[in-house]
């Protein structure tokens, strides 16, 4: 059986990533389609099958722009050619689930999330963004709209991460989708010793919706030590803290550093809204408590 695996995005190892790894495995000979794809931070096991990109990935800047490209990834979908494929499975978090596949192929669409910046998270992204980027968005997200539910009719079967995750695709596309929960090595985190320090800890992508500033704001009023560990995180937010006696940042972690961090820490703080949160598992794996929001 010939499949495809359409990926939103390969420009980093994150739960979405580890799930694609995954896919690989039951599905070895799987071609890999992705709208920008970056070998320096994929993994090996990713790098190995042929992955073929759409036209953003030969767009300026396209590695560290892509969500600002999004608007585009539509109709650069219509690039990839799937008519051979038997089984189509789009890995969608971004635009990917409105590829074309033949008419006798399969499409198992597997939905991390609907995207959150065009639906339930619309507001918190328009209010974190400059004056120009909310103008476009004021212009282009009604359009992805449409096109996001529209396409959600190509797809056979919706699968996703958790019941949060099925009550958005509910909610959205009208659409039921099974659970089966993505994939999470505990086993290193178990080995490792906890050996608590006087610091609490906020670990992941440094993006509006994980409530970095909500942790900022807990630890400051408290007196309490907070290292940052994780990438994308906004220079002037690094300027105002970075010689805070009691923020510090670890920048973007590797999975040793991250074993270290999580037995060190005296809690975890993950007061974002997730779909599907790995790193809380991870923590506690770890012995590590997680101090998470009530939502989600």
């Amino acid at each position: 059986m010939k499949v495809a695996i359409i990926h939103y995005w390969l420009v980093n190892m994150r739960g979405g990533e580890k799930m694609l790894e995954s896919l690989l495995e039951i599905f070895p000979n799987a071609v890999i389609y992705t709208h920008v794809y970056n070998p320096r931070y994929i993994s090996d096991k990713i790098k190995t099958h042929k992955i073929i990109t759409s036209k953003i990935n030969r767009l300026p800047f396209a590695y560290k722009l892509y969500k600002i490209y999004m608007p585009l990834m539509p109709a650069a979908l219509i690039d990839f050619d799937l008519k051979d494929y038997e089984l189509i499975i789009s890995s969608e978090a971004g635009p990917v689930k409105g590829v074309l596949p033949s008419v006798d192929a399969y499409h198992l669409c597997y939905c991390h999330s609907p995207m959150r910046y065009v639906w339930d998270m619309y507001h918190t992204y328009h209010k974190g963004a400059s004056f120009v980027k909310r103008f476009f968005m004021k212009l282009l997200i009604p359009g992805l709209r449409v096109w996001d539910i529209t396409s959600a009719n190509l797809v056979d079967r919706f699968v996703t991460n958790s019941s949060y995750s099925a009550k958005r695709i509910m909610r959205y596309y009208r659409r039921a989708a099974e659970v089966v929960y993505g994939p999470c090595d505990i086993r290193r985190f178990i080995l490792r010793e906890r050996d608590p320090k006087d610091f609490y800890l906020f670990f992941g992508q440094l993006v509006e919706n994980k409530g970095l500033n909500t942790a900022i704001e807990a630890c400051l009023k408290t007196q309490r030590k907070l290292v940052i560990a994780g990438g994308g995180a906004e220079k002037k937010l690094v300027r105002r803290y970075k010689k805070h006696k009691l923020i510090s940042f670890a920048g973007r972690v590797g999975d040793e550093q991250a074993e270290v961090l999580f037995s060190q820490s005296m809690a975890l703080l993950f007061p974002g809204v997730e779909d599907m949160g790995l790193i809380p598992i991870e923590a506690n794996a770890a012995g590590c408590p997680v101090i998470a929001l009530k939502k989600g």
